[in-house]
């Protein structure tokens, strides 16, 4: 595909030149290499450094790993060059070699994932939990309104959007069982999240405010945190999530940078009893982002990202609070992403209200839970600086 193609999309478009996520792919048996996007296209960002004669070691090994680690200014200039380069008629036939349509590549995980944590954002959904597994109690926990909640995943069982996911097993206990048993799990979920890639680096002891968080915040990916519910409520006191969690999380292809979404930040919700100081600040925003949850073609839900209590700056500054290392590479999930209505709600739990209320797909079958052989895809769309913006799709399917 010649490159005047990719000069010529424009800012209507979701993954126009006002976007350039990126993300890792290969062609045929080729080695994995760090791409942009543009329409249905990526851009070798390698290859193209060297048409603008700019040091390439930043963008080798095949995907953000490398870039994550240089830090807020090397990703501006990066996106400063990459955006002149594609904007410059001049240099489109240098480019056509470097240029590949979108079905004529294989994508791959876009950083490495160096570690791992789940929050627990979201006051609607905390609250649905709450009711539904504690009735008669207050819906939140006296914590929660104090602190982001969160906990520490497994990073080796991240996936790249379109990997398949099988069914896990483990042990489960209903209250009405008299003893344990072991199988698969059969209350499998999904959570609609999203997932903030961290770049830079903190030392041992070091903690970070709300301000220099927003220095490490590189970019945003759509995330599904897989759950396996039954799992999950036999083995989570008192530690918390384990085995009903670390099996496997889903995230897309590509990472959108920050700086994309600078026209989507808005206001949190008020935040009463206020936060303690060192989780104050200015830089302390929500993201205005809908998303889609769709399950076998049937749209189910339209979760709002806006309604998060609690901010990315929030959550990575709580999270080095006591001195825990920041890593080119780490991953935080926001939580499900769950509105104040019923069509809102990001994951099934609520949904059907613990399989209390199923839910009718398009094709007249009904669903509490995942069976095999379903497919869930997460997408999203934000009005990014400059212009729309897609987030692309989330997608898995389940296997026994």
């Amino acid at each position: 595909m010649c490159s005047s193609d990719l000069l010529t999309v424009g800012t209507d478009h979701p993954f126009g030149p006002h976007h350039l996520p990126y993300g890792s792919f290969s062609i045929g048996a080729g080695q994995a290499r760090l791409g942009v996007r543009i329409g249905e296209q990526v851009l070798d960002v390698e290859q193209a450094a060297g048409i603008c004669h700019v040091d390439a070691r930043p963008y080798v090994g095949g995907n953000l790993s490398r870039l994550l680690a240089e830090g807020p200014d090397p990703w501006a200039s990066t996106r400063t060059w990459l955006t002149e380069l594609i904007a410059d008629d001049s240099k489109a036939e240098a480019l056509a070699p470097f240029v590949h349509d979108l079905d004529e590549v294989t994508l791959h995980l876009p950083f490495a994932v160096a570690d791992y944590v789940d929050f627990y954002a979201s006051e609607h959904h905390a609250s649905n939990v709450g009711r539904i597994f504690r009735p008669d109690g207050e819906p939140l926990t006296p914590n929660w309104k104090h602190l982001p909640i969160g906990y520490h995943g497994r990073s080796s069982t991240v996936v790249v959007s379109g990997t398949d996911i099988r069914r896990p097993q483990g042990q489960r206990k209903a209250p009405s069982d008299v003893a344990p048993s072991f199988g698969p799990s059969i209350k499998l979920d999904i959570e609609a999240e999203l997932g903030f890639v961290v770049g830079g680096a903190t030392r041992l002891g070091e903690s970070l405010s709300v301000a220099e968080a927003a220095d490490h915040l590189f970019g945003v990916v759509l995330l599904n945190d897989w759950s396996a519910r039954d799992l999950q409520a036999w083995e989570y006191v008192p530690l918390g999530p384990f085995l009903g969690k670390s099996f496997a999380t889903t995230v897309s292809a590509w990472v959108t940078p920050m700086v994309a979404l600078a026209d989507a930040r808005v206001d949190l919700p008020t935040q009463d009893p206020e936060p303690l100081p060192y989780l104050q600040g200015e830089q302390a925003k929500g993201l205005d982002i809908d998303y889609e949850v769709e399950w076998n073609g049937t749209v189910v839900s339209r979760p709002p990202y806006r309604t998060m209590y609690w901010a990315p700056e929030q959550m990575l500054a709580h999270m080095t609070v006591n001195g825990a290392r920041v890593s080119p590479g780490d991953l935080f999930g926001s939580g499900t992403v769950s509105g104040p209505e019923k069509d809102t709600r990001g994951s099934f739990l609520e949904l059907s209200w613990n399989g209390t209320e199923p839910l009718t797909l398009d094709d007249g079958s009904t669903r509490s839970f995942l069976e095999d052989g379903d497919t869930v895809v997460l997408r999203a769309t934000a009005e990014g600086v400059g212009g729309p913006i897609s987030l692309g799709e989330c997608s898995g399917r389940i296997r026994g």
